[in-house]
């Protein structure tokens, strides 16, 4: 039987009464319990810490770390939260680190399921599954399956290392960032199918806009952290057709875009980092005209590993 890599989670939360309660039952039962679950309280207001002690009381293995209240709900004050509760892990000998959004529920078995990837791969530095938010679940036709969101993400300690964590950001994109930089630096990352989680808070409600103008913040940001203009316009057409609203949607994120790239909009990312995400991203873009047009002809169309999974080098 397969040794299971032993993991720990960190959980930044601020203000989730709401949906703490479901992460709070999925992660005591699992089948594979984690060393330590630190949840560290991001100056919360309403009662996400009582019911945290209320699941803490008989598990050592549950810490709450309560954070100073803060004005404002930003994703850079997640990655301080985030290592504050990584401080709490010094001197325990654990191989996985996962950041573990209190907004999530998912099966008894999800994180065995994931220490199972990573014992199988040791080349695997990020891992996850997709996740569904109501009716709403990527379709991974075209939704790159080397990216894990942000929600639950897993980390090969080393990797985590290797990348130096997560980079404060008040424009958010910092699991985005993570992804790409252990890419970048020879690991592979890979969101698996089989399973998925449950995403009960409404993606973007934590962002600066909403509505019209969140869908051209939306193109701002995806300028800002070095989207390819050709895969933004393909992607934003497609979006224009497959998610509401119809039209406007795609084309307000793909407006926020090139809005950016008219005014010459300063960068959130390094250059390498843009350079090396635009060449996936080309890469990518002619992999789906190539699977369009074998189908188109009748070849049979062979679902294989993203070129980038299967020619990252050997560690």
């Amino acid at each position: 039987m397969t040794t299971l890599p032993s993991y720990v989670l960190i959980t930044p939360a601020r203000n989730e009464a709401n949906f703490i309660e479901l992460t709070l039952k999925s992660v005591v039962a699992q089948t594979v319990l984690p060393l330590k679950w630190v949840v560290v309280s991001d100056g919360s207001t309403d009662g996400t810490d009582d019911l945290v002690r209320k699941y803490a009381f008989d598990r050592p293995w549950i810490e709450l770390l309560r954070m100073p209240e803060r004005q404002e709900r930003h994703f850079a004050g997640k990655v301080l939260a985030f290592e504050a509760g990584r401080a709490k892990l010094e001197g325990l000998q654990y191989e996985i680190i996962g950041n573990l959004d209190g907004d999530t529920s998912f099966s008894p078995d999800y994180f065995e399921f994931l220490m199972e990837k990573f014992a199988a791969n040791p080349r695997l530095g990020v891992g996850g599954t997709p996740f569904r938010e109501g009716a709403f679940q990527y379709d991974y036709r075209f939704a790159n399956v080397e990216h894990v969101s942000g929600q639950i993400q897993m980390f090969r300690r080393q990797c985590f290392a290797d990348i130096g964590g997560y980079v404060p950001n008040k424009w958010g994109g910092i699991d985005l960032v993570a992804v790409i930089k252990a890419r970048m630096k020879g690991w592979e990352t890979r969101s698996f199918l089989e399973k998925t989680y449950e995403h009960h808070r409404k993606m973007g409600s934590a962002a600066k806009y909403s509505g019209v103008k969140g869908s051209f913040w939306d193109g701002q940001r995806d300028y800002a952290f070095g989207c390819d203009p050709l895969w933004q316009f393909t992607r934003c057409a497609y979006r224009s057709f497959a998610r509401s609203p119809l039209i406007l949607g795609g084309s307000l994120v793909f407006a926020g875009y090139f809005w950016s790239m008219l005014t010459r909009a300063p960068k959130m990312v390094p250059d390498d980092l843009v350079k090396f995400r635009r060449t996936e991203e080309r890469q990518r873009l002619r992999e789906l005209v190539k699977r369009r047009f074998s189908f188109g002809s009748g070849k049979p169309v062979v679902n294989e590993e993203p070129k980038s999974l299967r020619e990252a080098p050997r560690r």
